[in-house]
């Protein structure tokens, strides 16, 4: 699956984030707000993956430059 899933979302025990190359080099720093941000707004990300674990699921965000550009825009 590569969408978000509301009922699915629900079940996420943890989080992981993968970076396109698109997103080309940021600052650790960055990289740490971008993912927080993401997973906080995951509706926002392009691509998920969701997988199933013992406890629920894990989301996985392959983070996209225009994913960053929907969260600055989202900010305002």
């Amino acid at each position: 699956m590569n969408k978000f899933d509301p009922r699915i979302d629900d079940l996420v025990m943890e989080t992981r984030t993968q970076w396109d190359p698109s997103v080309g080099n940021l600052s650790d720093e960055d990289r740490r707000w971008v993912a927080k941000a993401i997973h906080e707004q995951p509706q926002l990300a392009s691509q998920i993956a969701y997988e199933r674990s013992h406890t629920g699921f894990t989301r996985t965000i392959t983070v996209k430059l225009e994913d960053i550009q929907r969260l600055y825009v989202s900010r305002r």
